[in-house]
């Protein structure tokens, strides 16, 4: 997603260049390709850049670092980095804001020679530390006051979300960065790269699936909606701009758990923000929200550990909210609820997950609520509960897990 944090972060790799052996910062040329200056090129043109920095770089002590920046900007821009790559003696990073994009041109020329890595806004280990406050190594044996105040902080973080920019900020100051941000995605990422004439129904998607977070979304159901208010649009532009708006990070799609591709197809798919951030900027209800900004919070970590996630539902009509795959291929069954302490509130929760567990029964079963107390008295003996910050800061991001020590 835009303004997550790629470029300081290219800056910040080419701060550490400084510290290897014979490197010098001339050594690690950055380029943005969103320089107006740089406008119209093509990866046939991009020869120059490597003639100019020969020329002003001096001989060379090491090898570069090429940072270049939005470069999916640039058609054909896959054959200029295999070439420095083909000639040795190079080190490159790109960075861009269009999944398809980036992802196709490196597995077609690329392929065997890059690393992928998914950036997102902050998560909460990540504003914990940007707001110097302790992490604790063991988020389950806190003491009253010392989980009070990271409670505080866990739900600061899902009303603020985690753009860096946002960090601070009054709630009118953020409201507006962040409609900004979705402005630029929008219109830059989709209406721009893909062309989209229809930018009445874009609006219209957008404010749709950022005000109901982590809702049920259906296409059909949603044309219909456009028809009735006038807007002329088609099923497939719809799918099409369903499609642009998850390719430039600013949606996640969770499809229904199915065996049978066509059920999958036919039933409604799950939508999130990147961000929960995102919720209260579009939400319209004027409700709180919290259990749909902590089920993102939720499906964005899955992410960021590399997991691939689906929501369930069981032949009696229960619905859980994750089956998470992690990348050793272990399976987990998850339900998110704000606050689960009430009874009547933890029989359906649990309900819908022994439901689920019959139908995979190899899958481990988790319950993550807001708070401590938001857990019930009692669990089931297969079932993991607790808070939802404990369990995203005992495993940080990529370490491909979805475990995590039970707190009871």
């Amino acid at each position: 997603m835009r303004r997550a944090g790629k470029t300081t972060f290219l800056h910040q790799l080419r701060q550490s260049v400084e510290g290897d052996p014979g490197q010098e910062r001339s050594q690690a040329p950055f380029v943005s390709f969103e320089d107006e200056r740089l406008a119209g090129l093509c990866g046939e043109q991009l020869g120059f850049i490597v003639e100019e920095f020969g020329r002003i770089g001096g001989p060379a002590a090491g090898a570069p670092l090429w940072c270049l920046d939005e470069i999916q900007l640039v058609p054909g821009w896959e054959r200029f980095v295999r070439r420095l790559l083909d000639g040795g003696g190079a080190r490159v990073v790109v960075s861009g804001s269009s999944a398809a994009l980036l992802s196709r041109e490196i597995a077609t020329a690329l392929r065997g020679r890059a690393w992928q890595v998914l950036m997102h806004p902050f998560s909460l280990s990540e504003v914990l530390r940007h707001r110097r406050v302790d992490i604790p190594s063991r988020p389950g044996d806190l003491n009253l006051a010392e989980r009070s105040d990271l409670e505080r902080e866990f739900r600061a973080w899902l009303v603020a979300g985690g753009f860096p920019e946002a960090q601070g900020l009054d709630a009118a100051s953020r409201h507006q960065l962040l409609r900004d941000y979705v402005d630029v995605a929008m219109l830059r990422d989709v209406v721009e790269r893909h062309r989209v004439t229809n930018v009445a129904g874009l609006r219209w998607l957008v404010r749709h699936l950022l005000g109901n977070a982590a809702g049920l979304f259906s296409v059909e159901k949603f044309h219909a909606v456009l028809k009735s208010q006038g807007l002329a649009i088609g099923r497939d532009t719809v799918h099409q701009l369903l499609s642009h708006l998850e390719d430039c990070f600013l949606v996640r799609l969770v499809w229904m758990e199915s065996k049978s591709e066509r059920q999958r197809m036919v039933n409604p798919r799950k939508v999130y923000p990147v961000d929960p951030g995102l919720i209260p900027v579009f939400d319209r209800t004027g409700r709180a929200n919290v259990g749909h900004a902590l089920e993102t919070a939720v499906l964005v970590e899955l992410e960021r550990r590399g997991c691939e996630s689906t929501y369930v539902r069981t032949a009696q009509g229960y619905e859980v909210d994750f089956l998470a795959r992690s990348p050793d291929g272990h399976r987990q069954l998850i339900q998110v609820c704000a606050d689960a302490s009430d009874a009547t509130t933890a029989a359906r929760e649990l309900r819908a997950l022994a439901a689920a567990s019959s139908e995979y029964p190899d899958a481990a079963l988790r319950l993550l609520t807001l708070t401590r107390d938001g857990l019930p008295d009692e669990l089931p003996a297969n079932v993991v509960g607790q808070p939802a910050y404990a369990w995203m800061l005992e495993h940080g991001p990529g370490q491909g897990t979805v475990g995590g020590d039970a707190i009871v």
